[in-house]
């Protein structure tokens, strides 16, 4: 007896799960750049336009690849239902957004990726919509902010840049006994290490830009929940709106998830050898790795994650100064605001994704002028420890 879709191991679904082949069988999904779509008569037109047909209309917000997509996205994720968008900040502007309106109220962890806080801040008080934030490891804080009118909680975990894990069952909880719902940006876990809709959060988003493309070459989010809530929430607000995917980018990051797992593993255990090589270097002054018994929130990374990062935080002695000497002298990881890459990427987040926030508010967050951000790629790890130790030299 076959076996079905969800009895998979997560391997076995990022290969195979949500493929549709045409007529033609082919062994790659196929890549569907089409626009629009024609009926065989102006009924089934009627038909499909009222949804009581379940084809395509518009590639805006219905696809064959897209679809495909997303399939193996809910498959891997655990979800019920997904819609994928064209970038990973239109997939979180649209989950938080898409559900409220004017009078409501957000929290949301303070340790946010400069974008989202620009969403949290700026953009929905705009809009009538009240936020607040928070510490997110205190979850007294959580319990605090909670009003009549609170409808979403909203997180990062682990944080960006910081690498701080917070407690998702017990923020979810909160959440639900505030009737709010919980929004979880997995990005730096990715779907191999956590599962935020396993753990009780009700929505999961992702820029794919990151390791499910993994490989440099194009953008694109997702959005993750139940049936219930795509439909009611986000269906209609991105076929109407249009922060839409395009099937050429859908297709890329289709194979970009054969081999996400593979390249996951690789980079998280060339992450964990490199931050125990810095954790002892005399030119850092800190480093953050979860998968170390010394991170702050080390037994929560055990309770609730499948294994630590492909990400390393560390702050060079000397400051901005000092980081700057030793990115500068960098031969084999590269500067960039990017993460996930199959590449060793390096970014000083006080002068990039956080140069926005005020020092006092970056020096809250643990975000120092020495602090540099490492995300491990698919070289020898050997090499990258070469690459860094060197560099620090000159520090």
């Amino acid at each position: 007896m076959s076996k079905s879709p969800a009895n998979y191991r997560p391997e076995t679904r990022l290969v195979h799960s949500g493929t549709l082949r045409s007529q033609y069988g082919e062994t790659s999904e196929a890549l569907f750049l089409t626009q629009g779509y024609v009926y065989n008569s102006a009924e089934e037109c009627e038909a499909r336009f009222k949804g009581e047909d379940p084809g395509f209309i518009y590639s805006r917000y219905s696809n064959p690849t897209i679809a495909m997509f997303e399939r193996r996205m809910i498959e891997l994720e655990g979800a019920e239902a997904a819609r994928s968008a064209a970038t990973g900040m239109a997939a979180v502007t649209t989950a938080i957004l898409a559900p409220l309106k004017s009078g409501d109220h957000v929290v949301a962890s303070r340790a946010l990726f400069g974008s989202c806080l620009y969403v949290i801040q700026d953009l929905l008080p705009r809009y009538g919509i009240e936020t607040t934030l928070v510490d997110g490891a205190n979850l007294d804080e959580w319990q605090r902010a909670v009003k009549p009118n609170t409808k979403t909680f909203f997180l990062e975990s682990p944080t960006n840049p910081t690498l701080d894990v917070l407690d998702i069952p017990a923020i979810a909880e909160i959440a639900h006994k505030g009737g709010a719902r919980l929004v979880v940006d997995n990005v730096f876990a990715t779907p191999i290490w956590q599962s935020p809709l396993a753990l009780g959060a009700d929505v999961v988003v992702y820029s794919a830009t990151k390791h499910i493309d993994g490989q440099g070459r194009c953008l694109g989010g997702i959005i993750l929940s139940s049936e219930a809530f795509i439909a009611e929430h986000i269906h209609n607000f991105m076929r109407q709106t249009g922060p839409s995917i395009s099937p050429f980018n859908a297709w890329v990051l289709l194979k970009g998830l054969e081999t996400l797992g593979v390249r996951v593993r690789a980079q998280t255990d060339t992450a964990a050898r490199i931050a125990d090589v810095l954790a002892s270097h005399p030119k850092i002054s800190r480093l953050v790795y979860p998968g170390r018994a010394d991170h702050p929130q080390a037994a929560l990374v055990k309770k609730q994650m499948r294994g630590g990062s492909t990400l390393v935080g560390f702050e060079v002695k000397g400051g901005k100064q000092g980081a700057f000497r030793a990115l500068n002298e960098l031969k084999l990881a590269k500067i960039s605001n990017n993460l996930g890459d199959a590449k060793s990427l390096v970014t000083h987040p006080a002068t990039t994704t956080h140069q926005r926030l005020k020092p006092e508010d970056r020096a809250a967050l643990g975000i120092s002028e020495g602090f540099i951000r490492f995300s491990a790629g698919l070289e020898h790890a050997d090499d990258l420890i070469e690459d860094l130790t060197a560099a620090l030299e000159k520090a």
